[in-house]
């Protein structure tokens, strides 16, 4: 009977596939988050189609292709495999045809960004560790796989990057805590697919919360005089 049981029982590579697929889905629908918020970001400054394909185009890719170019991963996945592009374009144009008010679009770019940041932190952490990078390193390129589509999109909309605004809630330092969680885990061998879901669900709350609660990082002395 334990012989038929463990002859029965999922093999280890079907194990490992459906663990690439749930991570795949994962940076599916940062991906989407992203492209989300991008397209929101360009219906708030009244950008044609183009506009708003271009920058959910930025903010969904953008820091996917930051982490695969610093880790010798070329061409980056975004120019290989485009349903990650295709996703980000369909996300545009469904976004361009809803037509959102600018007024109405400040809670779901909130939310849209959030989860974007969550997911990417942790897709991201993974990949730099596959490349046989170290822990910290590996966080450190999660964190910009979360944060440099944001950058990317808010230079292209002309605004300044929320990372570098004293004045906005806490950011990167989300993305940070997510991506270290993740490298922690892969570290211990203990990184596993709902262990991942709950690192980026830490990340997508730590984001919200700061936002709802204003919290900002400290300044110096003489930038509060």
């Amino acid at each position: 009977m334990l012989v038929a049981a463990v002859a029965t029982g999922p093999s280890v590579s079907e194990l490992d596939s459906a663990a690439t697929a749930v991570h795949r889905s994962g940076e599916l629908l940062g991906v989407i988050s992203f492209a989300a918020s991008g397209a929101l970001v360009a219906a708030r400054k009244r950008l044609d189609l183009f506009g708003m394909a271009v920058l959910a185009a930025a903010t969904a890719l953008g820091g996917g292709i930051v982490r695969d170019l610093l880790i010798g991963r070329t061409p980056p996945a975004a120019f290989t495999d485009l349903t990650y592009l295709t996703a980000s374009l369909v996300t545009a144009f469904v976004l361009f045809f809803i037509a959102p008010s600018p007024r109405l679009t400040k809670g779901p770019l909130e939310i849209a960004d959030a989860i974007g940041l969550g997911l990417f932190c942790v897709t991201g952490t993974v990949i730099a560790d596959s490349a046989g990078l170290g822990a910290p390193t590996a966080a450190l390129l999660g964190m910009t796989t979360a944060i440099g589509g944001g950058v990317l999109r808010d230079v292209l909309s002309g605004e300044v990057p929320l990372v570098l605004r004293p004045d906005q809630d806490l950011y990167a330092i989300p993305a940070l805590f997510g991506a270290a969680t993740t490298a922690t885990l892969l570290h211990f061998d203990l990184y596993r697919t709902w262990t991942g879901l709950l690192a980026a669900a830490g990340a997508i709350g730590f984001r919200l919360l700061a936002r709802h609660y204003r919290w900002h990082a400290p300044t110096a002395r003489h930038a509060r005089d």
